[in-house]
């Protein structure tokens, strides 16, 4: 088989995971690169030995005919443009999430895959996890009963990152799109991705970036120059059609201990916790029990990325069926913007 000819639209530090998948995959040929950042796209290209390089993605697209799919890499507000843009020249597309800054672009960009008769993928990275696969063996395998609630915690004591992230015209906003989408995708996934029809929430602006700080290794690069308009806490309640409902709260400035990062999932037969390592709580001979892993299931980078590229390419090239589709990503832009209406109005928004 040929090898499919991969671009990359945007060569930031998420766009470095794509590549490492698409490396690792000896189906796939890395092709062409183009950022608006000229000396980080020359940087990119001389580690990668890429010669192709352009600052324009229309350009790209247009002297590039020979490529196959795009990795969109971008940051947040040029997800639309750019995803369309490689739809309308003929190629598959994976795109990092959030899939875009509302749901109306959200379903453009669906739009446009449907026109051109296209594979779009969205970044829901989480899926491909460990955790996420053994958890959800057990789900299918009819071990939890009904999963009726779920917790999603992504909690950061002083993780504000710099650069774009804290630019709400360019983030769409803080720690409910950037951490947040990851833990409520994923606990809906988990949950047999029901449909959303309510969400109560509150976002908050106390704490910023925190750059005052003086013993603190930073997540990001973050300083007095750098924009930072986006909330630094959010909690939300979403209500799902069959009575399912997800309780989730993101920060990147929060005065607590330490980190936290888990999903706690409960259901009429069992509950589970993801922290990192799956945890299953039960009943057996009408005792409470629990049932741990002698091998680790807790999440890895350690070929996360690798297994969500190789399933886009099975897509593209076997026409295996996409687990994480445009359509997932316009009811979680669906979520978040009822999310952010909410926390601005103060009551609950109705997703319709």
């Amino acid at each position: 088989m040929e090898k499919l000819k991969i671009g990359i639209i945007g060569v930031g530090g998420i766009s470095e995971l794509h590549i490492k998948g698409y490396l690792a995959d000896s189906r796939c040929e890395l092709t062409a690169f183009c950022d608006i950042n000229e000396e980080r796209l020359k940087f990119m290209g001389k580690k990668y030995g890429i010669t192709r390089l352009y600052t324009d993605k229309d350009e790209m697209l247009k002297e590039c005919p020979d490529l196959d799919a795009v990795s969109v890499c971008t940051w947040n507000a040029a997800h639309v443009e750019c995803t369309i843009a490689a739809l309308n020249a003929g190629k598959h597309v994976i795109c990092e999430k959030p899939m875009a800054m509302n749901a109306q672009e959200a379903a453009k960009m669906r739009k446009a895959a449907e026109r051109n008769n296209k594979l779009l993928m969205i970044g829901f990275v989480r899926r491909y996890g460990k955790d996420a696969i053994v958890t959800k063996d057990f789900i299918d395998s009819g071990d939890f009963g009904e999963i009726y609630y779920a917790k999603a915690t992504y909690l950061r004591r002083a993780g504000a990152p710099g650069g774009w992230f804290g630019n709400k015209e360019l983030s769409g906003g803080g720690p409910l799109i950037d951490l947040g989408v990851h833990v409520i995708d994923l606990a809906r996934y988990l949950a047999g991705n029901p449909k959303p029809v309510s969400v109560y929430a509150a976002a908050f602006k106390k704490l910023g970036n925190r750059n005052n700080l003086k013993l603190t290794e930073k997540y990001g690069i973050v300083n007095d120059n750098e924009v930072f308009d986006v909330e630094d806490l959010a909690t939300a309640l979403i209500r799902f059609d069959n009575g399912f409902v997800i309780s989730v709260e993101a920060s990147f400035s929060l005065n607590i201990k330490a980190d936290i990062g888990t999903i706690q999932l409960f259901g009429t037969k069992a509950g589970a916790i993801l922290d990192p390592e799956l945890e299953i709580f039960t009943e057996s001979n009408n005792y409470l029990t629990n049932i741990s892993f002698k091998e680790s299931t807790a999440l890895s980078f350690d070929g996360l990325f690798e297994g969500e590229i190789k399933h886009f390419i099975d897509c593209i090239a076997d026409g295996a069926a996409c687990i994480s589709p445009a359509e997932d990503g316009i009811i979680l832009m669906k979520i978040l913007d009822a999310a952010y209406k909410s926390a601005e109005s103060g009551h609950e928004e109705v997703i319709q």
